[in-house]
């Protein structure tokens, strides 16, 4: 079991992580962040309407389950948002320098790291 920053810390390691934090989507505020690169702050919040606005339009389709994650892929970086299932209302953001890192493993330690979170 991790704490907040120690999910942080670990999550920054991975090759070209630029920027990570979690987020309360309830209010949009972060519970922590780590790096640079990236307004996290204004992406915490900014990503919490894009958590919000997916898990409604779900709810309007009847669709059924829970959002693993979602990617958002720009000319230079990805973007990994994944909510947590054991702390409903947060979610984990990671912003990777597409060139530096590898996607699959990314994704792959973010899910770890939301197994592993403790609050």
């Amino acid at each position: 079991m991790s704490d907040i920053n120690e999910t942080l810390a670990d999550l920054l390691k991975l090759d070209g992580a630029m920027g990570t934090c979690i987020v309360d989507y309830t209010s949009g505020l972060m519970l922590g962040s780590d790096g640079s690169g990236v307004d996290l702050e204004l992406a915490a919040a900014g990503n919490t309407k894009v958590v919000r606005a997916k898990m409604e339009t779900m709810k309007s389709l009847k669709i059924k389950g829970a959002i693993e994650d979602i990617l958002i892929t720009l000319e230079d970086q990805f973007h990994i948002i994944r909510p947590t299932a054991k702390h409903d209302g947060l979610f984990i953001y990671l912003v990777l320098d597409k060139n530096k890192s590898n996607l699959a493993l990314a994704r792959r330690a973010v899910k770890s790291a939301e197994a592993d979170l403790s609050l």
